[in-house]
């Protein structure tokens, strides 16, 4: 995927970001022990203060949280990567009018912050007419945002193909929807999967703008119980460790599909028309 979406850093360049990686860990660890100490100097580190997220109710309460921000990502990436499919192949093959909409859509709607969406989802939709449950004001927003990047991110794999899989299918007698369909995407997919799993955790973070809508995620959930318990710092601590593990996590399952990638692309093709005669009713 590297190659397919930016430029591979040459020797200097992998370098001054291996520098940059040391000097950003360093400087982290740093801001991380002088807010360890300024927590133990006030009684923030106490083990009473923490003791409460040990227990069932607590911990109940903000599983019941981040079940709303997994359904919430969930439904937005499927929507998102719907919609984006459409977008990208509006723009690779569609009619010229069509083609340019899909593209006058992807350069606006990419280019705008996403809390601005959902503050035109909050706001200007309801006079409208258009009155939607939090969840779906939510969900409604981040598609609109993220299937812009994800139409990219398909219309740049297909692009990264040879046409001459492309023209094979045509000359077999597909049609071009059916070479594209059938031949193309399943190829560029594959190419594709670390980046789409990438958008997931952006995705996820996005879901915290729920709050703005009064969606109960994971977010909302701590709002309330440090307002209950009285336990500010301690519970959005354990909230952004949860985002931190889920996003972690994501992002290595993402580095990890691309070294896949990689290694499968470098090795020697045994057939170079595997992929071809593979497809669906050759």
């Amino acid at each position: 995927m590297s190659d397919t979406l930016f430029d591979v850093p040459g020797p200097k360049a992998r370098r001054r970001i291996g520098i940059a990686t040391v000097a950003s860990i360093l400087l982290g660890v740093t801001v991380l022990v002088v807010a360890l100490l300024k927590f133990a100097d006030h009684g923030q580190l106490a083990f009473g203060r923490w003791r409460p997220f040990g227990t069932w109710p607590v911990l109940g309460y903000l599983l019941q949280g981040f079940g709303g921000t997994a359904l919430a990502a969930a439904l937005s990436t499927v929507l998102a990567a719907a919609f984006g499919l459409l977008l990208a192949f509006a723009r690779i093959s569609g009619p010229h009018p069509v083609a340019f909409l899909a593209r006058a859509y992807t350069e606006v709607i990419r280019v705008l912050p996403g809390l601005l969406l959902i503050y035109v989802v909050l706001f200007a939709l309801p006079p409208l007419g258009l009155s939607m449950s939090p969840l779906w004001m939510l969900v409604t927003a981040i598609t609109v945002y993220r299937a812009t990047q994800f139409g990219e991110i398909f219309r740049s794999g297909i692009l990264s193909l040879d046409r001459g899989q492309g023209e094979a299918a045509l000359a077999l007698g597909m049609t071009r929807t059916g070479a594209l369909w059938h031949v193309v995407f399943p190829q560029a997919l594959r190419r594709v999967t670390p980046s789409l799993v990438g958008q997931l955790a952006g995705i996820v973070k996005d879901t915290a703008f729920g709050y703005l809508v009064s969606y109960a995620d994971l977010l909302f959930h701590g709002k309330t119980l440090a307002g209950y318990n009285h336990l500010l710092i301690q519970t959005y601590l354990v909230i952004a460790l949860v985002y931190f593990l889920v996003n972690h996590g994501l992002s290595r399952l993402a580095r990890w599909l691309e070294a896949r990638e990689r290694r499968r692309s470098a090795a020697p093709a045994t057939d170079p028309n595997r992929d071809l005669a593979a497809a669906p009713g050759q």
